[in-house]
């Protein structure tokens, strides 16, 4: 069987002195209740275990709530329950304009951040992640904003999401301070990451792993949909039914599961469903399996 982090054991993220629970919670969707509802929503992820708490200044857009309504409303809970704060690894992320995309000169990342502290009602967050990879920025710019950030005691530590091997790579070459985490999506239907190179970089830099929409946006949750994600359900089922937990936990497993120890983003709001994630737990993959649900993914055997 396949080793998975224990439930109440700590994933470090790089030299950063910052540790995490192996499940996270995501919170692009805490948006548009009001401040009870949402702090039963993350008093339920930090009861669980949860300690890790990912949001961004973006998330809202789109909806009623608008830019900054996730941050906005967690804030709102945290200045209602200063102690849940004390509870929690805090993450936000940079970088994302409405209408430019994306911006991540030194002038935006440092105001943007100072709007977040703001939102949150905090004056320090754990973890700032450039958002998205700006490629008009230098990445001698971009260190330099973290670095300023973290000097100032605004931030704990940097990390990036969505970013290449060769884009952490040129950040790395100009940041003064650890890189703590990189963010990729990676799920059993986005296998990406162990392609492309980043979990592979995540372990020769000794880097935590924050994988993002582990569930596949839902679809994984769902079923049906295109003839792979039915051969990937297929094969997550079979796996459930062995240990009589929901698909979704399997899901979480099969990510876990990974060397690089990537910290799945769990994306559910209701405490029912934040309570089920734990359930990935329980579940033991032997590599068989592991690699059956990635051979569902890829749509052919390992050769």
């Amino acid at each position: 069987m396949l080793e998975l982090p224990d439930a109440a054991g700590r994933i470090p993220l790089g030299r950063s002195g910052l540790t995490v629970a192996p499940l996270g919670w995501g919170t692009w969707r805490l948006v548009d209740v009001d401040v009870a509802t949402a702090r039963r929503r993350v008093e339920a992820a930090l009861d669980a275990g949860f300690t890790l708490v990912d949001t961004a200044d973006v998330y809202g857009l789109g909806t009623s709530s608008g830019f900054g309504g996730a941050e906005t409303l967690l804030g709102r809970v945290l200045h209602e329950a200063p102690a849940l704060r004390r509870r929690m690894v805090l993450a936000t992320k940079a970088g994302i304009a409405p209408g430019v995309p994306y911006d991540a000169r030194a002038v935006h990342l440092v105001a943007a951040c100072e709007a977040s502290l703001a939102r949150l009602d905090v004056e320090q967050v754990d973890l700032l992640q450039v958002h998205r990879p700006d490629l008009l920025a230098h990445p001698a710019e971009v260190a330099g904003a973290l670095a300023t950030l973290h000097r100032q005691g605004k931030i704990r530590a940097a990390g990036v999401s969505n970013y290449t091997v060769a884009q952490s790579r040129a950040l790395l070459a100009h940041l003064d301070i650890p890189l703590a985490s990189l963010q990729p999506e990676f799920s059993a239907l986005v296998p990406t990451p162990l392609a492309d190179g980043v979990l592979d970089f995540a372990l020769e830099q000794g880097l935590g792993v924050l994988a993002w929409s582990p569930l596949a946006q839902g679809r994984i949750a769902r079923g049906g949909g295109d003839e792979r994600t039915h051969a990937v359900t297929a094969v997550l089922d079979r796996i459930a039914q062995d240990f009589g937990v929901p698909r979704t936990a399997v899901a979480y497993a099969w990510i876990m599961a990974h060397p690089a120890r990537p910290v799945p983003l769990v994306g559910a709001q209701s405490p029912q469903h934040i309570a089920e994630a734990l359930a990935a737990f329980r579940v033991r993959l032997s590599r068989a399996d592991w690699y059956r649900v990635l051979e569902a993914a890829l749509g052919t055997p390992m050769p």
